[in-house]
């Protein structure tokens, strides 16, 4: 065989056939060693005669013949190799984290960025764009780990001197770019860090996120509407995540509820205002004002009740009682709260009705030298 017809086949293919020629050394062998190793041997006069079998086929057709069979030596059908194939495909969508498209922003491709946010005491929200590159590049340095490889979210506790300390692996999966996170012990400080995993010792980072404070739990306990609009509860994740502390919070959470709200985040009278508040107010000696509101839901009932609020289960204390926070858009808003027996053969639901209209007034500047 010519190296040319040699080059056509796998390296595994080429592996096999030089196992059968008795090729020294020929595990450790590249593709291209492989195929001088096979052309060397074939040039031999004993291997030409051996090349043939009894029926004149080459040994390469019968390596063919056997690549396309099972390991008992019948042929694989075509249906079976299609569904193989299939399989293979899925498997390796379900592996790879990089986004369907490059994300761009003002015409530019954007990085790739783990960002995480607060959505109660007990959940935090992850989201992430990752390249093609990177993943490719995680391949690379993974090597023969890869193939074992998962996709997974490293959740790190993180003390007030900064020290990181892992808490546990979640494995997440291609496809999707957010993830929700249990957390405990509120409150505490969380980071998140996204990338490949072959056991505890073996992992590759491709992206960390901004670090988190989770709220106090009790009165901040918070049925966030299922979680169905991050647009409504847009500044109450911000201010949790960081926001308006003195440190702030990351600027890659900022960038990300911009893009999608289109709209700035930041101090109250900056996104009221727009950009050029903040140099307005400045000769105002920074003279601000911001109110919100939120409703607090609170009752009691038998410590071994199911109560749901909204149609989101509601913790209940060992007394039987619980409080529940909520936000409280500028709207009308129906709020049930169902109790039930253990055994679902009583249930008593009570139906709450509130309402919230904020008129902002027109600021009134007095003339000082008067």
């Amino acid at each position: 065989m010519t190296p040319a017809t040699l080059k056509s086949y796998t390296c595994k293919d080429l592996a096999q056939m030089a196992k059968k020629r008795g090729v020294p050394g020929w595990h450790s062998m590249r593709k291209d060693q492989l195929v001088r190793a096979l052309v060397k041997v074939g040039k031999k006069p004993s291997s030409q005669a051996s090349r043939r079998s009894p029926r004149g086929k080459s040994i390469a057709a019968n390596h063919r013949k056997s690549s396309n069979s099972n390991g008992n030596g019948k042929q694989t059908s075509p249906h079976a190799q299609r569904r193989i194939r299939q399989l293979q495909s899925k498997l390796e969508q379900i592996k790879n984290l990089a986004a369907s498209s490059d994300h761009r922003r003002n015409g530019k491709p954007v990085g790739d960025r783990l960002i995480v946010m607060v959505r109660d005491p007990y959940w935090l929200h992850a989201y992430w764009e990752l390249s093609r590159q990177s993943v490719e590049r995680a391949q690379a340095a993974m090597g023969q780990h890869w193939h074992g490889a998962k996709p997974t979210l490293r959740l790190y506790k993180v003390a007030d001197d900064g020290s990181a300390t892992w808490v546990r692996s979640i494995t997440i999966h291609g496809g999707v770019s957010n993830w929700y996170v249990d957390v405990q012990d509120p409150p505490c400080s969380f980071r998140l860090e996204i990338g490949y995993e072959a056991g505890e010792d073996i992992f590759f980072c491709l992206a960390r996120s901004n670090t988190v404070s989770t709220p106090p739990a009790g009165m901040s306990d918070a049925v966030d509407e299922n979680w169905k609009d991050v647009a409504q509860n847009a500044d109450r994740i911000f201010a949790m995540s960081g926001g308006y502390s003195p440190q702030g919070t990351s600027q890659e959470l900022q960038e990300l509820l911009e893009e999608r709200l289109q709209r700035p985040m930041g101090s109250p009278m900056h996104t009221r205002f727009g950009a050029g508040a903040d140099r307005n107010l400045a000769d105002a000696s920074d003279f601000q004002l911001a109110v919100d509101a939120e409703l607090i839901v609170y009752g009691v009932s038998r410590r071994d009740a199911h109560i749901t609020l909204k149609g989101e289960p509601v913790r209940l204390r060992s007394d039987g009682s619980f409080s529940v926070r909520l936000s409280m858009p500028d709207r009308r808003q129906v709020i049930p709260v169902v109790a039930s027996t253990s055994d679902g053969v009583e249930q008593r639901t009570i139906v709450l009705a509130v309402e919230r209209n904020t008129k902002v007034m027109e600021p009134v500047v007095r003339d000082s030298t008067a």
